[in-house]
């Protein structure tokens, strides 16, 4: 290929960028074709990318979860202090699942894969993925210890040199339940990395290159440069926000103090409420992902995402803090606190720039498993239907409303910041007794506002034979709903009960007596503006639809409604009576 210039000038550079995007794309999506599991083939709840030989993320697929991929980004130096990588060889493929080296809980193993050219490695592919088992309790909240909640894999050989490390796949063999879901990911991770290598080497080929060094360069200095004219632009100081969560034993608050300068901001968040008992704590790999996620949403949306983009954004907290827990405090739903984190961040930086933000969403992922078994539920519920019960262990992935922004509705039952996709409630019900009864929007639990919150949703779960059976449960946003922005009202709480109308927990393991079902009631989110300057077309057609009701038309937005359309003059009379009651 001769140009007249450099392969790696100009527009070369700009190409290769956007090529070495789609490669890492390509992974993800082999990655997903090739998964046993439905958190991974259907949700997408995993992460990929590529890294220079330093370990330095140069760019992620797009598929995939800020908590993955940010974590990785900072996971994988980890291994090369213990894996240098020129000891590295072909075929050889690197595993863990250390929740304070990744990304913060034991369901999530990373695998690393070196990449050779001439013989010489220069570049690493990594993903991580979330099995649906990894042994211990299950998924849940309820240990008191990491030890409690799996099997923990320290960072070590999955492959060498083609052949797989069959001492470890025999251990995972014997401490999971799900051992064919469990072992064909981690299968599906080697085979999605050695594709990232195939289009790689490819590519280099095409561009009559050797290495990546200079490339990884540019696109790292590039975005770094990028970000930190964005931040630049923001009104320097420290601002500082709080919000307060459920949590499992008793109330968490989170506090941050944003401090914008002119070489990067800074996140801290002293103050924060110190760990918890039970399995909600946040590693602080994970609390720096989600962190940077928040930052990025508001200031750099379209950088794209990787060593340079991440660097000029910092995040400490106090050791000890849910933020930021030791070991082996427990850790299995650090996202039910970790996903709140962008909300926290979006006050402080509502702040630094008004007008940017959008209300608080339902944030954190409602992914409940069901577990069935003798041995899975009550024991006088096992009594009670003869025993012999079914076994089958499922995870679901549900979300709730996201908050309005400054001029657009919040999506509903989307599950922000996360990004992982709702499960199509037949793939569930294809692979286990467990059947959806009823999902639905939850009307009027979309904060009112003159953008209005999306909703949530409401699921009916039970079992087709109506036997008893477990459910995990990790409900965020039911004492603590999320808050309105600029006038805009708070999204609707969240609840966790019975079809036959007991109150249940909102996080930890419980038992769903046969012939009855547990009900999920998601959280809708905030909503922005003042909802009696919404525009009565919008409100009249929220009603048609049955997003919102028509009392909520009238009461909340001040509209009233003949024949299905807004009736001005007597939509501005009950509006300027409204603004009366206010005082």
């Amino acid at each position: 290929m001769d140009t007249g210039h450099s392969a790696l000038s100009g527009l070369y550079r700009q190409i290769m960028w956007n090529r070495l995007i789609a490669v890492v794309e390509e992974q993800a999506k082999a990655l997903m074709r090739t998964a046993f599991s439905t958190s991974v083939r259907e949700a997408g709840d995993l992460s990929a990318g590529v890294f220079d030989r330093r370990g330095r993320m140069v760019a992620q697929a797009v598929t995939g979860t800020p908590g993955h991929v940010n974590s990785m980004a900072n996971g994988v130096a980890h291994f090369l202090k213990k894996f240098p990588i020129d000891e590295m060889r072909p075929g050889d493929h690197f595993i863990t699942n250390d929740p304070w080296l990744t990304s913060g809980h034991l369901h999530d193993i990373t695998v690393v894969t070196p990449t050779f050219v001439n013989d010489r490695a220069i570049a690493l592919f990594a993903c991580t993925i979330h099995v649906v088992d990894i042994g211990g309790r299950g998924f849940g909240p309820d240990g008191r210890q990491v030890y409690e909640e799996g099997i923990f894999i320290p960072i070590m050989r999955l492959a060498r040199e083609g052949r797989m490390n069959e001492d470890l796949l025999e251990m995972v063999r014997h401490n999971v339940r799900e051992q064919d879901q469990v072992l064909g990911d981690i299968f599906s991770c080697a085979a999605s990395n050695e594709e990232g290598a195939r289009c790689l080497a490819a590519m280099m080929r095409e561009y009559r290159i050797d290495d990546i060094e200079a490339l990884a360069d540019y696109i790292i200095d590039s975005s770094r440069a990028t970000m930190l004219e964005r931040i630049r632009k923001l009104r320097p100081g420290t601002y500082r926000s709080k919000l307060r969560m459920d949590g499992y034993e008793k109330p968490i608050d989170l506090v941050a103090a944003v401090t914008i300068g002119h070489d990067g901001i800074l996140i801290d968040y002293d103050g924060t409420s110190p760990a918890s008992q039970f399995g909600i704590n946040v590693v602080l790999n994970y609390t720096q992902a989600y962190t940077s996620f928040g930052v990025n949403c508001i200031i750099g949306s379209d950088i794209p995402n990787n060593y340079g983009s991440l660097s000029p954004v910092s995040v400490t907290a106090p050791a000890g803090c849910i933020l930021n827990v030791e070991h082996p405090a427990p850790v299995a739903m650090r996202h039910a606190i970790g996903h709140t984190l962008p909300d926290l961040v979006f006050g402080c930086l509502d702040q630094a720039m008004p007008n940017a933000v959008p209300a608080q969403s339902s944030a954190s992922l409602w992914n409940p498993t069901f577990r069935g078994g003798d041995f899975a539920v009550d024991p006088t519920e096992v009594q009670a239907a003869g025993g012999n019960l079914r076994k089958f262990d499922v995870l679901s992935f549900h979300a709730g409303g996201m908050g309005a922004r400054p001029n657009k509705d919040g999506l509903s039952a989307t599950a922000f910041p996360s990004g992982v996709r709702n499960v199509a409630v037949e793939i569930t019900e294809s692979i286990s007794p467990v059947v959806f009864w009823r999902k639905e929007l939850r009307q009027d639990t979309g904060g009112a506002g003159r953008q209005r919150g999306g909703l949530g949703h409401r699921l009916v779960v039970g079992t087709v034979d109506e036997t008893p059976f477990s459910v995990f449960i990790t409900g965020e946003r039911v004492d603590n709903p999320p808050a309105g922005l600029k006038g805009g009202h708070n999204g609707g709480h969240a609840r966790v009960s019975l079809r036959s109308g007991k109150k249940l927990r909102s996080k930890g393991q419980q038992t769903v007596p046969a012939g009855d079902a547990v009900v999920l009631e998601i959280a809708g989110g905030g909503g922005y503006g003042d909802p009696l300057e919404r525009d009565p077309a919008r409100v009249a057609l929220d009603v048609k639809e049955e997003l919102i009701s028509r009392r909520a038309a009238r009461d909340l937005y001040g509209v009233v409604l003949k024949r299905g359309k807004a009736d001005i003059a007597a939509t501005e009379a009950r509006r300027q009576e409204l603004r009366a009651a206010r005082g």
